[in-house]
């Protein structure tokens, strides 16, 4: 491998606030350094598929304070194959690209390594995804504007549960992590939180849910991280209104909500400083 000269950027997995920031900061890094960029579209479906535009100061204009990712996004099969990662090996050498910056999750990350090992090219990982689940750094890109989004639609939740006497199960996104599920259940005071990291909270719940019964608790405000062993929001909630017929339950699952808007001003300022 020879001096590093141009650097291609993709961002791949789910997307999360903050990408946008960070594409502009590898950027604008490049350039400082003297080094081309070339954005990759749609993830490691860009490097298999030769989709490379050039960048510039310009490309990354006005984009600090938007949600998503200009770059696009996707999940490649093709790229888990020794056969498809040896074809975008091939692309990027004919681009012309002998360093990668890989955006990303967990699952980028294992893909990012699996290249960098088979191929003689430096990868840097930058971790964006709202899971908060990258070793190595207390906040990655996207978890705090996705934690303030779910805390405000919880707030808001609590004022029609009260308004109703209801009891709601919110179910919030973060594979098999419950940090988005821990912290915003801290910051909304609900009365339960459900997290795959701790297993049998269901009995502990149960006694939760007898006593708030008992005492005529005005609402119940239970989050469940959707990879939790009990099946989520929905499969949990069935189970409950079966033990408890007399108390309206209902379920709410904040889903893509989570992973949009313009990101948070921590997101924006580490999004920045990582890329």
């Amino acid at each position: 491998m020879g001096k590093i000269r141009k650097i291609g950027v993709l961002t791949s997995g789910g997307d999360a606030p903050g990408m946008n920031a960070a594409i502009r900061s590898v950027v604008r890094t490049a350039i400082y350094h003297s080094l081309e960029v070339a954005g990759i579209r749609q993830g490691y479906s860009g490097m298999i598929n030769s989709d490379f535009i050039p960048m510039n100061s310009a490309s990354v204009s006005d984009i600090i304070q938007r949600g998503g990712t200009i770059l696009k996004t996707a999940r490649c099969e093709e790229f888990r194959t020794p056969e498809g990662r040896n074809k975008a090996y091939n692309n990027l050498r004919t681009a012309g690209i002998n360093g990668l910056v890989v955006i990303g999750g967990d699952g980028s990350f294992t893909g990012a390594r699996l290249f960098c090992e088979e191929y003689d090219i430096p990868v840097v990982g930058v971790p964006g995804t709202i899971d908060n689940d990258i070793y190595g750094t207390d906040y990655t890109i996207g978890y705090d504007t996705a934690l303030n989004t779910v805390v405000q639609a919880v707030d808001k939740i609590r004022d029609t549960a009260s308004a109703h006497e209801r009891m709601f199960f919110i179910e919030v996104m973060g594979a098999e992590a419950g940090f988005i599920a821990l912290f915003s259940g801290l910051a909304t005071g609900a009365e339960a939180i459900i997290i795959p990291e701790v297993k049998g909270e269901a009995r502990d719940l149960r006694r939760l849910l007898f006593d708030g019964n008992r005492r005529k608790k005005s609402s119940n405000l239970i989050i469940v991280a959707e990879g939790d062993e009990e099946g989520g929001a929905i499969a949990i909630s069935e189970k409950f209104r079966k033990e408890f017929p007399d108390i309206d339950i209902r379920v709410t699952v904040l889903g893509h909500l989570q992973r949009g808007g313009s990101p948070t001003a921590i997101d924006r300022v580490n999004a920045s400083r990582l890329g």
